[in-house]
């Protein structure tokens, strides 16, 4: 009573209560904020929304676009320190944006953007029961929003990136979505995702920039079609040469579907200052990009990303990849030294990572020649492997290993290269000698079987191929391989 009392009497004397309510004002200054962060110019993009905090102390935007600012050298730096002194500021920023108002498709949105943006740093951070039920809420928070504001353009966008990866998990557990309620599939997904690429709405145009890392990743990585990747990037012409982190993606895009002649260009031409940000993940992907070529200064790149980056991911790659270029150099006591901090240094989140580990652990050494062909195969480089391939013949490895490997090896540069008959046979003796072997081969094999016969719209076969790729066990990458192999399935069935 006597707290009710004071108030009334604070009232009668004259005193009001600020009952403004905050707004979402994605205004001209803002905008320009979020541009600069989606270049990683992240100072820059602070500056603009401290003016916009003093001058419209009211609109939530500059706080929600903070996020935005403390994601990205999270993610991709994976510094714990960094990381103790900005975890506290998810609750901040999730009360701040309740205080706008309900009836405005940002107040859910904007809580959504955040919880999500949380959860993908959390599993940088090995934090993933956390980063699980932050996508949860993320994506119920979606849901809601979706019902309340259908026509609000940015939440297909994050709602069709969830269904995209939803629907590529394996059925062993599927229980966990269920049990979450995280429905989807790759067909729904991609059906939002597009949609919003292809909105005119203010709002999709807002956040344009932003849809099309998501678009060119999902393309390229869970619907597996590598030629509408790149002939949408073609098509938008993405300035990576000002834009830092256009760059990094289309580098890393080039890394992972055999251009890297092209990732290696994206990042030399692009432009450099200090008002980017400090990525390590740079070094990490420019490093590998250069072994595969064979370059004499690939290890710079990956020295420099060993010895400044803070995080667990891709650490133990990272250290493989320089031992082997030490190794192919005849230098056997850096690529001793290499090896032996693989067994003490990251973490295993990844396959690769695990891979790495297992090879360090193994004691063995790759077969040098083929480890070339690997590399050079791996970057696009495939008139080079093919012409050091065809000096071999399986009989003059004694390795089991070493024959098996070969005959990959060739499969993979006649898929690449269009001769897809040839392609063939040598997967299905790859599969045929290496199904019950623990490397991962004969697996990859099937998967690639399986994106053949798909490309040639025979859906029973690729099925097949899809099929027995998961039901193989215990080889290395069995994680990602099952992740393709499922969404081949998804994809050949329409679903």
């Amino acid at each position: 009573m006597r707290i009710i009392f004071s108030l009334i009497l604070l009232l009668g004397l004259g005193f009001t209560v600020d009952a403004r309510q905050k707004t979402y004002d994605f205004n001209s200054r803002c905008e320009q904020a979020y541009e600069a962060i989606m270049e990683l110019r992240l100072n820059a993009g602070k500056a603009l929304l401290e003016a916009e905090k003093k001058e419209n102390p009211d609109n939530l935007v500059p706080y929600f676009l903070d996020n935005y600012v403390d994601f990205f050298p999270l993610f991709f730096n994976e510094d714990p320190a960094e990381y103790a002194r900005k975890r506290g500021m998810r609750s901040i920023r999730l009360d701040m944006m309740l205080e706008g108002s309900p009836d405005s498709p940002y107040y859910l949105y904007t809580q959504a953007a955040i919880k999500f943006q949380w959860a993908m740093i959390k599993i940088k951070f090995n934090e993933k029961w956390d980063a699980t039920w932050e996508i949860r809420k993320a994506y119920m928070t979606l849901k809601e929003n979706q019902r309340r504001f259908p026509d609000f353009m940015p939440n297909r966008l994050l709602l069709g990136a969830m269904q995209t990866v939803f629907g590529t998990i394996p059925e062993g557990y599927k229980w966990i979505t269920n049990i979450l309620g995280m429905k989807g599939s790759i067909h729904q997904g991609m059906e939002n995702v597009n949609a919003f690429i292809e909105s005119n709405a203010p709002e999709a145009k807002l956040f344009r920039e932003e849809s099309y890392y998501y678009y060119c990743y999902l393309m390229l990585f869970i619907v597996n079609k590598p030629e509408d990747t790149w002939a949408f990037l073609q098509k938008k012409q993405l300035d990576t040469k000002n834009n830092y982190l256009y760059a990094l993606m289309v580098a890393n895009l080039s890394l992972n579907n055999q251009k890297a002649a092209n990732g290696i260009r994206v990042l030399e031409e692009r432009h450099d200052s200090n008002e980017y940000a400090d990525i390590e993940y740079y070094n990490y992907v420019f490093g590998l990009l250069k072994l595969t070529r064979l370059d004499s200064d690939a290890h710079v790149y990956l020295e420099r990303f060993v010895n400044d980056f803070k995080g667990k991911f891709y650490v133990k790659e990272c250290l493989q990849r320089l031992s082997w270029f030490y190794y192919l150099e005849g230098n056997q006591a850096m690529a001793n030294k290499y090896r032996n901090m693989i067994l003490s240094r990251g973490g295993t989140e990844t396959d690769a990572d695990k891979q790495a580990l297992k090879e360090a652990e193994s004691g063995r050494w790759p077969n040098p020649f083929l480890l070339k062909v690997r590399l050079q195969s791996d970057g696009g480089f495939f008139n080079e492997a093919l012409k050091l391939l065809l000096t071999k013949k399986a009989a003059d490895f004694p390795a089991m290993e070493d024959k098996l490997e070969y005959a990959y090896r060739l499969g993979r540069i006649y898929d690449e290269t269009g001769q897809d008959d040839k392609a063939i046979t040598m997967y299905e003796v790859t599969i045929k000698v290496g199904a019950n072997r623990p490397e991962y081969y004969a697996a990859r094999a099937s998967l690639q079987l399986g994106y053949i016969y798909e490309k040639r719209k025979d859906k029973t076969k690729a099925i097949q191929c899809y099929q027995q790729c998961l039901d193989m066990k215990g080889h290395d990458y069995k994680n990602s391989l099952d992740q393709r192999a499922k969404a081949g399935i998804q994809r050949v069935n329409g679903s």
